[in-house]
C-alpha cells in the first residue's frame, strides 16, 4: 500500500515523480484536456483541525479526478464521545471508504491511520511533524519561477519550532539540492536543529543574505507556551518581511507564505502583493499537487490488483 505521510523518507525520484505528475495535471486542467479518472472510489476527508486551503484544495483535487469525497468534522465525530482514533479509523475502513485524508493535532496520527485503515492515507498536516502536500506545492511554485531547486538558497523565516510546513519544506528542498536556512528568534527555533537539514540564523539580515526564496511562516500562537514571544510588535520589528528587509535577499527573490497570512506581522502589504510574491500561486498549485498525491497513491493500489490478477 502506498501512502503520502511525509517528505523525509521519500526518495528524490519519488519527489520528482510527484512534481512531474503535478505539472502535467496543471497543464491538462488549464488547457481543458482530459485528466486521468479514479472512478468508483470514495475518499474520506477527516479534519481534526481547522483548515480552509488544504481541505478545499483536496476537495477540488478529488473532483478533477472523478473521486467522490465525504467530509468528517472533528466536532461531530464519535471521538467526542470517547472513541479512540484507532477505532474511528477502523469504523471508516468498514464503512467501505477507499482512501483517507487526515489532518490531526497529534504528530504521527496519519501513520497510525495508515496502519489500520487498509487503503491509501494522505497526510494533510499532523501536529508539529509534516505537511507533505504543502511542501510539494511550494516546490512546484519555485520550479515554475526559478526553473530548478538545486543550488537555490531558501530562507525559512519565523516560527520554525511549531511549523510542520517548515519541516516538510526543509526535507524536500535539501533532498533536491537547495541550501536551507532557518531564521527566527531563539525561542521559535527547534532546540535540536542538528536533526533538521539547514543552518540556523537568529539575525534576519544575515539569514536573508543571498536568498533566492524567502518562505515566511505564520506565528502559531495557538501552539505556543506563554512567554515564547515578548510581543507581536517586537517580532514584527525584528523579523517581518517588508519593503526594507526584502532588500537583504537577492534582487529577484521570491516571497512565499503557506497561509493563513497575517499582514502586518509576518509580511507587509508590499511583500505580500509585489511581483516577487508567489503566495497566490502556492494556493493554486495546492490543487494540482494534491491531485498528484491522490493519483500516485490510488494508482499503486490498482497496479497491485492488476499484478495479483496476472499471478
Amino acid at each position: 500500500m502506498k501512502h503520502l505521510l511525509g517528505i523525509r523518507h521519500l526518495e528524490k525520484s519519488q519527489i520528482e515523480e510527484l512534481l512531474s505528475i503535478s505539472a502535467d495535471f496543471k497543464l491538462r486542467v488549464i488547457e481543458g484536456k482530459a485528466v486521468p479518472q479514479i472512478k468508483d472510489k470514495v475518499v474520506g476527508m477527516l479534519f481534526f483541525e481547522n483548515s480552509t486551503r488544504t481541505r478545499v484544495s483536496f476537495e477540488q483535487a478529488a473532483h478533477y479526478l472523478g473521486l467522490k469525497s465525504t467530509n468528517f468534522a472533528a466536532s461531530s465525530s464519535s471521538m467526542n464521545k470517547g472513541e479512540t482514533l484507532k477505532d474511528t479509523i477502523l469504523t471508516l475502513r468498514y464503512e467501505r471508504l477507499d482512501g483517507l485524508i487526515i489532518r490531526h493535532k497529534l504528530s504521527g496520527a496519519p501513520s497510525l491511520a495508515a496502519r489500520y485503515f487498509g487503503g491509501p492515507v494522505l497526510n494533510a498536516g499532523d501536529g508539529q511533524h509534516e505537511h507533505p502536500t504543502q511542501a510539494l506545492s511550494d516546490a512546484l511554485t519555485i520550479i515554475e519561477r526559478k526553473g530548478d531547486l538545486s543550488n537555490l538558497r531558501i530562507a525559512i523565516v519565523g516560527d520554525v519550532e511549531h511549523s510542520r510546513v517548515a519541516r516538510s519544506n526543509a526535507w524536500l528542498m535539501s533532498h533536491m539540492g537547495a541550501d536551507v536556512r532557518f531564521v527566527g528568534p531563539r525561542t521559535l527555533i527547534p532546540p535540536h536543529t542538528a536533526l533538521l537539514p539547514g543552518k540556523v540564523f537568529y539575525d534576519l539580515e544575515a539569514g536573508l543574505e543571498g536568498a533566492d526564496v524567502i518562505m515566511c511562516l505564520r506565528l502559531q500562537k495557538e501552539r505556543m507556551a506563554e512567554g515564547m514571544l515578548s510581543s507581536i510588535n517586537e517580532y514584527a520589528a525584528m523579523y517581518q518581511i517588508n519593503k526594507e528587509t526584502i532588500r537583504f535577499a537577492n534582487k529577484n527573490c521570491l516571497v512565499m507564505h503557506p497561509g493563513p497570512l497575517n499582514r502586518g506581522i509576518e509580511v507587509d502589504d508590499f511583500a505580500a502583493d509585489s511581483t516577487q510574491s508567489a503566495i497566490t500561486a502556492q494556493i493554486e498549485n495546492g490543487i494540482f499537487v494534491r491531485m498528484a498525491g491522490l493519483y500516485w497513491t490510488f494508482s499503486s493500489v490498482e497496479a497491485d490488483k492488476a499484478s495479483a490478477k496476472k499471478k
